[in-house]
């Protein structure tokens, strides 16, 4: 399960799976962990987050670097987060400006890919039981009122921005509950994948040229310190449900796998193209299903939604098929 040997193209394709689950992190609606199952490399991510445990964190007490690596599955999960961090501040950018501009392609696009996930991992699943098909349509139920909830207001309490943290990791490692979705029903989605992602960005490039002058800058560091608030939370709770994951996929995978589908086909409603929303991703984006509208299809804009939900079917298709002959 752990620790597939990589060549060099391979690895290069799973940096650009990293990048593609960075950006669909950032997505209120869109799951990174739809990436992970879509590409294949859900398991394996989820093996090796469990891996964190007293074993690891005793290596590192030892100082036995190397061991610690190949215990958690460090290529894999250094390549990556190598294509996450890549994404945060490149591709996630890019993305701030198409959502601004061109919201509703975007949506499409994510719409035609969250659509061929759950395609390809239903023809590629067992034959369901009448328990799989019962939690599928519990996922459903659960994806749908996750998805209605309205978003509250910010709050900056660090106790409360460690709970956002926890939250928020679920949309990296469960397919279709989205933590960014999460995080702007908590209301602290500009506070936290906004100004503070902002915030680090600046830190960096300043600590790249030597400038300490924002150690001065009262709101800067307030942000820094949220960011390593919520950072934490977030590792916090990988560390809990990746652990819980794990022994459902080793002891009940069909029936996690359904009820996975099921939190996937109720989360779409959430990344429908064709909903009145603010074109700001950085924004309060309101999902509630009262925007939500059916298209008019002499409008030459909806025809290319629908060319960009087909491009989204075609992204997941290639990836299905150049998976496969790997």
């Amino acid at each position: 399960m752990l620790s597939k040997k990589r060549n060099l193209s391979q690895k290069i394709v799973l940096i650009c799976k990293g990048i593609g689950m960075g950006v669909a992190n950032k997505i209120p609606g869109v799951s990174g962990g739809i990436v992970a199952l879509a590409a294949g490399f859900y398991e394996e991510l989820i093996f090796s987050f469990s891996k964190f445990n007293k074993t690891a964190f005793s290596l590192l007490a030892k100082r036995e670097f190397k061991a610690f690596y190949q215990h958690v599955n460090g290529s894999f999960l250094s390549l990556l987060f190598c294509g996450v961090i890549i994404s945060f501040f490149s591709a996630s950018l890019i993305l701030d400006q198409l959502i601004q501009h061109y919201p509703r392609y975007v949506w499409g696009m994510f719409f035609g890919f969250i659509l061929a996930s759950v395609f390809f991992i239903w023809i590629q699943s067992k034959p369901y039981t009448y328990k799989e098909y019962i939690l599928t349509i519990l996922g459903t139920i659960g994806g749908l009122l996750v998805s209605f909830l309205t978003p509250g207001q910010e709050n900056d309490n660090l106790i409360f921005v460690f709970f956002c943290g926890i939250i928020s990791i679920s949309g990296m490692i469960l397919p279709g509950l989205s933590g960014s979705f999460l995080i702007l029903v908590l209301g602290n989605y500009t506070l936290l994948l906004v100004d503070s992602v902002n915030a680090l960005y600046f830190t960096l490039v300043d600590l790249a040229s030597f400038d300490l002058s924002f150690t001065h800058d009262t709101k800067r560091m307030e942000l820094l310190g949220v960011m390593l608030v919520f950072a934490l939370g977030s590792v916090t709770g990988l560390l809990v449900l990746s652990k819980i994951l794990r022994w459902f996929l080793l002891n009940h995978k069909e029936k996690i796998i359904a009820t996975l589908v099921g939190f996937i086909l109720g989360s779409l409603n959430a990344s429908w193209p064709w909903k009145s929303t603010d074109k700001s991703i950085n924004s309060d984006l309101n999902l509630n299903r009262n925007e939500l509208f059916w298209p008019k299809f002499d409008q030459i804009e909806n025809i290319y939604i629908i060319l960009f939900i087909f491009l989204g079917f075609g992204i997941v298709t290639l990836l299905e098929i150049y998976g496969k002959r790997d």
